[in-house]
């Protein structure tokens, strides 16, 4: 279990510094979802598939759609479709699947090996703590943290609409008018 930590581990550092290097965002974010990949699978090398499933579920699902969804809203031109048609291209995406396939091959050994083994100081912690703890002691960090989100969805979206003012179609019917 050791070698797939290290592994894991290899391989979130890896794809993490290629997130960075990065200059297209469709590039950076194919290489974000293998890094949250990779510490879902050291979460779950380390004792802790429940933190491992949200690591999933929140980053690589819910965070990474929220993205697309800012990039679709900043309306592309022709050109940029036409370029996009171009990252299609092998060369693009066999870098974050080669990276896929190892953590998935190690996910594989460590499902087939058994149930990681469990420190004896660690105490397993369900949803219904995890839930109280967020809702509880820290509601003011999970609420502020809803509202940077939102922010930044706003922001997003001014900073990608279209300059040309849009007049409803019964204002331009008075404007003709007159």
């Amino acid at each position: 279990m050791e070698l797939t930590f290290y592994i894991a581990a290899a391989v979130a550092v890896l794809s993490t510094i290629m997130v960075i290097t990065r200059y297209n965002i469709i590039h950076a974010l194919l290489y974000l979802v293998v890094s949250f990949l990779a510490v879902a699978t050291v979460f779950f090398t380390m004792g802790a598939p429940f933190m491992a499933a949200l690591e999933i579920i929140i980053y690589a699902g819910a965070i990474v759609v929220l993205i697309i969804f800012v990039i679709m809203m900043l309306n592309l031109t022709q050109e940029d479709v036409q370029q996009e048609k171009e990252w299609l291209k092998p060369s693009i995406w066999v870098g974050p699947a080669i990276l896929s396939a190892v953590l998935l091959a190690e996910l594989v050994y460590v499902v087939a090996a058994g149930t990681p083994p469990q420190p004896e100081a660690v105490v397993a912690v369900d949803a219904r703590l995890v839930g109280l703890s967020l809702f509880g002691s820290y509601i003011l960090g999970v609420q502020l943290s809803g509202i940077l989100l939102t922010a930044g969805i706003v922001g997003a979206y001014h900073l990608g609409r279209q300059k040309k003012k849009v007049i409803h179609r019964f204002l331009q019917e008075r404007s003709a008018a007159a």
